[in-house]
């Protein structure tokens, strides 16, 4: 039988396909699984504080018979939460034009509570915010009337409250949204439900007015317009 023969051409194709694979192998062999890994977030855990002044309570004080004035501090964690404490002073000096009843408080209140922020771009010019109050007063309140005179006997009676005193705390739902003005300056509203926790009212009966918390009666709902410094 005759053996075929081997020519340079088909000794250098087979030397080159060994020489290929060996390649391919210690390529192989070398390759490690990619372990993927979480990228850090680089944002700092305290991103600063911010003071706000609302400016609701202060028109209202100036139009009506009631009002307040409130400044908060916000603690800015990540972009993400926002610890706040607000703090005012409440207060009312009405009367009422039929019953000639006069309406006089002046007290401090105080909420406690967190904001977080629901926009997908946590670091955005634009927060919304979603977030809880805890708040709480204490305060007096008189109630003076020119009297009463007795249609028969023509007696004229004196009737008045003074230093009544009262303790509310009520929780609050709030959402809201603010925006980056200029510089540090910043502008936002809150929208806010209120719901009565507990109070212990005096012995002439609720209050009208409650620092804070509006009038007694008829302020689940209410709002803020506040101007921020955030620092």
């Amino acid at each position: 039988m005759m053996r075929p023969k081997l020519t340079s051409s088909s000794i250098s194709r087979a030397v080159f396909i060994s020489l290929l694979l060996a390649a391919s192998l210690q390529v192989f062999a070398q390759e490690r699984p990619k372990v993927l890994t979480a990228r850090k977030d680089t944002v700092p855990f305290l991103r600063g504080v911010s003071v706000s002044a609302d400016l609701v309570g202060l028109i209202q004080k100036m139009v009506s018979d009631y009002g307040q004035y409130e400044a908060s501090l916000r603690v800015n964690i990540k972009d993400k939460y926002f610890p706040v404490v607000e703090l005012g002073l409440g207060k009312a000096d009405a009367e009422d034009v039929a019953t000639r009843l006069t309406y006089k408080t002046s007290a401090p209140y105080g909420r406690i509570g967190l904001d977080f922020n629901m926009m997908k771009n946590k670091h955005d010019v634009y927060r919304i915010y979603a977030g809880f109050r805890y708040a709480f007063t204490t305060f007096k309140y008189d109630v003076t009337s020119p009297g009463i005179e007795d249609p028969v006997w023509r007696e004229h009676t004196d009737f008045g409250i003074e230093g009544a005193k009262c303790t509310y705390h009520w929780g609050e739902l709030v959402v809201g949204i603010d925006a980056k003005i200029w510089g540090p300056v910043r502008m936002g509203w809150t929208v806010r439900y209120r719901r009565r926790i507990a109070y212990s009212a005096s012995d002439f009966g609720n209050a009208w007015y409650v620092p804070g918390y509006g009038k007694g009666d008829s302020s689940k709902l209410g709002g803020t317009f506040n101007l921020t410094f955030e620092l």
